[in-house]
């Protein structure tokens, strides 16, 4: 009897960004797979594969927008169906992880969230999860097994290059993104500064400017992070730089949550342009004119090319992911 060694890879979309999932699947040159998602009278969901999925390689590609716990429970629905109908290998691709800010506890008797969600896809059948610049890099360590773990950087790098020059300052709008902003500085070969911040763990969403670190009179600022969510940190990081001397403001994020007050204290912040990528959608409402948007579509589409052929992930991004 011979084996057929023959692989299929096949790519499905939940329903919290369909329009990544089709750019993803166009550029890895195919369709997204068939599938039923509806849900029951009792608002239940149920999925239905309307293909064999049987020895393929599948993708499911579901970021966490709001309703985010309703699309939790959609992706580890597909995941379970998927297992359930001998998929080889069923790879969950998160964009925007969630629960990613709950990695550690802050005080007694809180939970680490992130760390469940890394259970629950495990039980659902996944064997491996993708995801777009986590908030933390330690959530990889919650997972017995493959993680791969992606950055919009190059994308954001080469903004900056194209539209800002090189005579830039790279800003941490607080001291836990410096990490992020060193490795900025050094791919950009520019500046470094700091905005320093007090947060009250007790608070959420709520924070306070109180100085900056480094040279940034008469220097064009550009704030680096990880996510916005209701635009607090970083609109009181730019008037910080602003009032330190800045002449330019501009904001380089990934992940475009944009809660509640986000999209006013944007508008109304002395920023520049606001650069972010479409790891999560943004609706007409949330639009405005200092909004950029970039495509991650490439680089999520060239890392399931990898797993799919068995090459490094990491030699996309030269290790630095």
């Amino acid at each position: 009897m011979e084996h057929d060694d023959r692989r299929r890879l096949l790519v499905y979309s939940g329903g919290s960004h369909l329009e990544l999932a089709e750019e993803v699947a166009k550029h890895l040159g195919q369709n997204l797979g068939e599938v039923d998602i509806h849900r029951f009278a009792n608002g239940e969901l149920y999925v239905h594969y309307l293909e064999s999925v049987r020895g393929a390689d599948a993708f499911v590609i579901q970021t966490h927008a709001p309703p985010v716990n309703e699309h939790i429970v959609e992706t580890l629905i597909m995941l379970d169906a998927l297992k359930r109908a001998s998929a080889r290998r069923v790879t969950a691709v998160l964009p925007f992880f969630p629960y990613s800010r709950q990695d550690k506890k802050h005080a007694s008797r809180e939970p680490i969230s992130a760390k469940l969600m890394a259970d629950l896809l495990h039980t659902a059948g996944a064997d491996r999860v993708m995801s777009v610049d986590l908030h933390a890099g330690q959530i990889q360590g919650f997972f017995d097994f493959p993680f791969d773990h992606l950055t919009a950087s190059p994308l954001l790098v080469d903004y900056m290059r194209s539209e800002l020059g090189d005579d830039i300052v790279i800003t941490a709008p607080d001291g836990g993104r410096v990490g992020v902003a060193d490795r900025y500085s050094r791919k950009l070969g520019c500046a470094l500064a700091i905005v320093h911040k007090r947060r009250d763990p007790a608070k959420h969403n709520v924070s306070e400017a109180l100085a900056v670190v480094g040279d940034v009179e008469g220097r064009r600022c550009v704030l680096v992070d990880d996510m916005i969510d209701t635009g607090g940190t970083i609109a009181q990081a730019a008037e910080a730089l602003v009032a330190e001397g800045a002449s330019e403001v501009y904001a380089a994020t990934t992940h475009p949550v944009l809660s509640g007050p986000a999209v006013q204290r944007l508008k109304d912040s002395p920023l520049r342009k606001v650069v972010v990528t479409n790891t999560l959608p943004v609706p007409p409402d949330k639009g405005f004119e200092k909004l950029v948007v970039l495509s991650v579509g490439q680089i999520i589409a060239d890392a399931i090319r990898a797993v799919f052929s068995d090459e490094s992930v990491s030699g996309i991004f030269g290790g630095e992911n």
